[in-house]
């Protein structure tokens, strides 16, 4: 529809040449969580692990404004993998919460949290995510359930502007996905984390061309790194249920928190516009 379609068809091309990657076992990678994935799994409501949640009140935490912990309810399968997600200007947490139980039955912990205020700007709310995510691995009920290196950080609009914060500030995260972002730095060549920059084609808060667009170009060439933009979405998009953020957040959180590349297969050759999709552009093949 718009740019890079002759370039999504010649990867497509190369992908079909190369035939398909060895498949990956539990044995191959230690982290890997949950069974064989299918545009079925990822796109379903809910995926494969029960779910439980605890509250977590402000008033016992400092640094960020508290919130709610989502986690597989099994211990069977060892630690997993957690990820922070932090929500927009003068939003709360349960502008995101959909987020939490539909990435935790998929294998992860899933913090979504409140700031100090709602109208902490994004360097500060980048600061909070990181100390929320300190919080889950060093003192939480939950903390024996993380894998403390196997972290990611999320968030809207200024959340989706301090996603990219944290990830500057704190180059040991795995992943990073920033949907609708918001922030005045529009450049992050810095920024050493697998990051999937999610816009929307009719955002009017934080236009594609002035935010979303230069965040993923500003990112340097050798990252693994994705934009993903929607069709027909505004920049509160992510604010409501959504499967087509669910199923690449899930594929981008697998890839790269789990390094499970069972996930390659929805992510490259990168997937072509649709009723869903305006634009996809990413980097093929991926942890190359």
């Amino acid at each position: 529809m718009k740019r890079h379609l002759a370039a999504a068809a010649a990867l497509s091309s190369l992908a079909f040449l190369a035939g398909p990657a060895p498949a990956a076992t539990a044995a191959d990678n230690p982290y890997q969580r949950g069974p064989a994935p299918s545009v079925a799994s990822i796109e379903a409501a809910r995926g494969s692990y029960a779910v439980s949640q605890t509250s977590v009140s402000s008033l016992a935490v400092t640094g960020f404004g508290g919130g709610t912990v989502y986690y597989p309810t099994s211990t069977s399968d060892g630690t997993f993998g957690a990820v922070v997600i932090s929500p927009g200007f003068t939003a709360y947490e349960s502008s995101i919460a959909w987020l939490g139980p539909r990435l935790a039955s998929q294998g992860f912990v899933v913090f979504t949290i409140d700031t100090l205020t709602t109208l902490d700007q994004p360097d500060s709310r980048g600061r909070q995510l990181l100390a929320a995510l300190d919080y889950l691995t060093q003192r939480s009920s939950v903390r024996g359930r993380v894998d403390a290196s196997r972290l990611g950080v999320m968030g809207h609009s200024m959340g989706g502007g301090g996603t990219l914060e944290a990830a500057k500030s704190r180059p040991s995260l795995k992943a990073a996905i920033p949907l609708t972002g918001w922030n005045t730095d529009k450049t992050w060549p810095e920024i050493s984390t697998p990051t999937l920059v999610v816009g929307a084609d009719g955002d009017t808060v934080a236009p594609v061309g002035s935010h979303s667009e230069p965040f993923y170009e500003s990112l340097p060439a050798s990252l693994d790194k994705a934009y993903l933009e929607l069709n027909g979405a505004t920049h509160f998009t992510p604010n409501s249920s959504n499967t087509t953020i669910a199923k690449y957040s899930i594929s981008w959180l697998k890839r790269f928190i789990d390094d499970d590349t069972r996930y390659d297969q929805f992510l490259c050759p990168v997937p072509r516009p649709s009723l869903t999709i305006e634009e996809y552009r990413g980097s093929c093949p991926l942890g190359s």
